[in-house]
């Protein structure tokens, strides 16, 4: 580690005393389980603790990487050489009132839809099948099953490090397009408030269920970080990349996936390079099939190009 990161690391220890780590492996913060070290990981536990590491951020200027869960991001096997945030604690907290929920930006989707369906609101069921943050939903409008983050998102706390600075924003200023947003690298979601219903709580199960069962049946498990590449205009990524004779292609331990095409598994032994290697691959190969160029959803950190 350099001098710099060092007295990085020296600077957040005393913001937030027993929360830094060093050269973190990515493969542990990652669905893909794949990926080399952060050079520093600071684990936030709540809004004061993440304003002094602005306060930080802000002075020094280093690389930032807000982690979330991990679901859609590929960390070079050579690592991070900067600072990583993933938000604990009190971020992960969230409050059900009668027409709406407020969630820490770490709560994990899964627990947000299973949650607010016992308690009889309805309306973020597709977030069970969606294996991010709020943060991550609201950084990238995540969807899914017909609905986007947008469509639910009556506003959300933003704290913007560089400026060290936190603002609430509703989803105009946030400026929600498909797989898109203002909020910036070194911008953190502290929270969000959604819109909900009541209705009854069996109802909401039974619609958590057909999500999960949907998923089951045409998304595969295991090491994946989700859709690899954002769906084009009025057409499907998977398709796309089914027709175009991907299905089954392998580079090193990575392959794509039999089961969806817009899904690549890291079996045991991939790298980060396979993956992305095989990334590159089907992007040329669908360019070449059908005149189309895919775009990433991918995050793809670390990497030369």
């Amino acid at each position: 580690m350099t001098d710099g990161l060092e007295s990085l690391a020296a600077e957040l220890e005393a913001a937030v005393p027993g929360g830094v780590a060093r050269d973190v492996p990515a493969a542990e913060l990652g669905t893909y389980r794949v990926g080399g070290p952060l050079a520093v990981l600071v684990r936030v536990p709540d809004d004061d603790a993440l304003a002094r590491v602005g306060e930080v951020v802000a002075r020094v200027a280093p690389a930032v990487l807000v982690v979330g869960r991990g679901s859609n991001l590929l960390v070079a096997d050579t690592g991070f050489d900067g600072l990583g945030i993933l938000l604990v604690g009190e971020f992960e907290e969230l409050a059900i009132d009668e027409t709406t929920v407020r969630a820490g930006g770490a709560v994990a989707l899964p627990v947000l839809a299973r949650r607010t369906a016992a308690a009889g609101r309805a309306g973020l069921e597709f977030f069970v099948g969606i294996p991010g943050s709020v943060g991550g939903a609201v950084r990238m409008n995540a969807g899914g099953h017909g609905c986007e983050t947008r469509d639910v998102l009556v506003r959300a706390r933003v704290r913007e490090l560089t400026a060290a600075r936190c603002t609430e924003r509703d989803p105009a200023s946030l400026a929600l397009g498909y797989r898109t947003s203002t909020i910036g690298p070194s911008d953190v979601v502290v929270d969000a408030e959604f819109r909900v219903a009541a209705d009854d709580p069996e109802a909401c199960a039974a619609r958590i269920d057909e999500v999960v069962r949907w998923r089951r049946e045409n998304q595969p498990g295991g090491a994946n970080g989700g859709s690899v590449f954002r769906n084009p205009p009025d057409d499907s990524a998977g398709r796309l990349i089914d027709v175009s004779g991907c299905k089954g292609m392998r580079v090193g331990r990575a392959v794509v996936s039999e089961k969806h095409a817009n899904f690549f598994q890291a079996e045991t032994g991939a790298t980060a390079r396979d993956v992305r290697d095989l990334v590159e691959r089907v992007q040329a190969r669908v360019h070449a099939e059908t005149g189309v160029a895919l775009v990433p959803e991918l995050v793809m950190i670390g990497f030369d190009s």
